[in-house]
């Protein structure tokens, strides 16, 4: 068995909820299958209706003590769970590769950002800051301040099975908020052992049961009593398009708040100005890293027609070379895709592409023998499309790369902006009049927009997110912070009258 299981003693029976405690749950099993090998790799009960009311339950009793507790320690814990997960980077970055194929680097450098958002968040327990302000009345003192929202549900999908968690749970943490986590059926082993670890920082630092929560289920014994919990004041979301409306209606109903992180159909420009040896690095990792399967995945390519052959021809020697395999194995730079859906998925969609008056310049095939029996490794694909080609408005999440040639810069930025989705965007150009129009109001209507940066691989001191149907959220650094608390504005009245604002008079004896 394999050594991460081990270490996370993943390998017996295994519980779907934890407040800081397992659960004996009642739901299905779930047999939780390595893509890699398509080999069982573990076998959880699933949470019910009822199971879920415990956790809730569980997480409401917990923050009325984790508010008050202040937020300087509140981050002292988030820091020894930094300190935890450094301990256990090497076995969790195995297993997140061994549950949803991901390579190892890629596997440990998730884990990276784990610790990374940890360390961040520490510092910023000691900077939830309000403001001051001038009242009009005399001997009034006006400000702001900050305060805990309640029990925070964070929803994840499978392709970053324990970073995104970390970015809403410890920023969630040191605002005073506990914890709900429903993780993706697809990648539940990340999620026990996550669990695991930060569980025994909150015991030992002898904190109540409910701070941190875990619940895993399908979507109408957990998914649907989560989002409807008016308990739950705030549901960060990551996910698909229709996953995100459907949950943005069912919160909005009870006038809750959403983080919502979709769907991403990332382009990158890149002009006759262009660095295309700089360029070209990024385009193969943002367009085959993960196999294709981030929300931040480079998709489509708009590239001036003086460098648009140079560039085909070199992406496509580029591709020869990107070794497939076992993620686990040195050297390979590209595992599989998470199930034999996602494959089906990437076949349809090249099907379209062939009938919209594309055509596939590269790859694009599903792989056989040896490992890739399990029908779930493909060759990463290049096609060549029409600017109007309708498959270029969706996100297929594999590794398609659609290249569109342009003349104008105007004319590129605006097929760029062309389709729903608004999360990441990038320019490879060392001509300042094309970097800064892209960074204008002119140019890129996304939530990330880079400069000879590619689409793919956020740092975490920036806030994350995007716009259109990508949902308008924002997670990680910068001030994102403010979306996990509840603003208070403050007025002090430290005179012997009582004026009112705007100068209104209303007097009687």
């Amino acid at each position: 068995m394999d050594t991460a299981l081990q270490a996370f003693d993943l390998t017996k029976k295994l519980e779907g909820a934890n407040t800081g405690s397992w659960l004996s749950c009642n739901g299905d099993i779930l047999v939780s299958v390595s893509p890699i090998d398509g080999r069982t790799i573990g076998r959880i009960r699933t949470a019910t209706a009822n199971d879920y009311e415990k956790v809730a339950k569980q997480a409401v009793k917990a923050f009325k003590v984790w508010r008050m507790i202040p937020a300087p320690q509140r981050g002292d814990i988030v820091r020894q769970i930094g300190d935890a997960l450094r301990h256990n980077k090497q076995n969790l970055g195995r297993l997140v590769s061994l549950n949803v194929g991901k390579i190892l680097s890629e596997g440990e450098g998730e884990v990276q950002e784990m610790i990374d958002i940890a360390d961040f968040a520490v510092g910023q327990s000691r900077m939830l800051y309000g403001l001051s302000m001038h009242s009009e009345r005399p001997r009034h003192r006006m400000y702001e301040q900050w305060h805990p929202l309640g029990p925070v549900g964070v929803i994840t999908a499978f392709n970053f099975p324990v970073a995104v968690w970390s970015w809403n749970a410890m920023i969630a943490l040191i605002a005073g908020n506990t914890v709900i986590w429903k993780p993706s059926h697809k990648a539940a082993l990340c999620a026990l052992a996550v669990t695991k670890i930060a569980s025994e920082v909150l015991d030992r630092n002898n904190l109540p049961q409910g701070i941190l929560n875990l619940v895993i289920g399908n979507r109408k014994q957990v998914g649907n009593p989560l989002v409807n919990d008016s308990r739950v004041p705030l549901i960060s979301a990551t996910g698909s398009v229709n996953m995100g409306k459907a949950i943005n209606q069912a919160v909005a109903a009870r006038l809750g708040k959403t983080i919502l992180e979709l769907g991403g159909n990332n382009a990158i420009i890149v002009t006759p100005h262009a660095d295309l040896t700089l360029a070209i690095r990024s385009i193969v990792f943002g367009a085959v890293g993960t196999a294709g399967q981030r929300c931040t995945t480079t998709r489509r390519i708009i590239a001036h027609k003086a460098i648009y052959a140079d560039l085909q021809q070199a992406l496509i020697k580029a591709y020869q070379q990107v070794p497939i395999g076992n993620p686990l194995e040195d050297g390979i730079l590209m595992g599989p895709l998470i199930d034999t859906e996602a494959v089906d998925n990437m076949m349809a969609a090249l099907a379209e592409i062939g009938s919209q008056g594309g055509k596939i310049l590269y790859g694009g095939e599903k792989l056989s023998g040896g490992i890739f029996e399990t029908g779930t490794y493909v060759q990463p694909c290049i096609c060549e499309v029409p600017p109007d080609c309708a498959i270029v408005r969706e996100e297929t999440f594999a590794p398609i790369l659609y290249l569109i040639p342009y003349e104008e810069l105007d004319e590129a930025i605006a097929i760029h902006n062309g389709v729903p989705q608004g999360l990441s965007s990038a320019i490879f150009s060392n001509n300042l009049k094309e970097v800064e129009t892209f960074l204008s109001h002119l140019g890129s209507d996304c939530g990330i927009a880079n400069v000879n940066v590619g689409t793919s691989g956020a740092e975490i001191g920036g806030a994350f997110g995007g716009e259109k149907d990508t949902g308008g959220g924002r997670e990680a650094g910068s001030d994102s912070w403010k979306a996990y608390m509840r603003r208070q504005t403050n007025t002090i009245n430290w005179s012997d009258e009582m004026p009112l604002a705007q100068g209104v008079r209303f007097e009687f004896d």
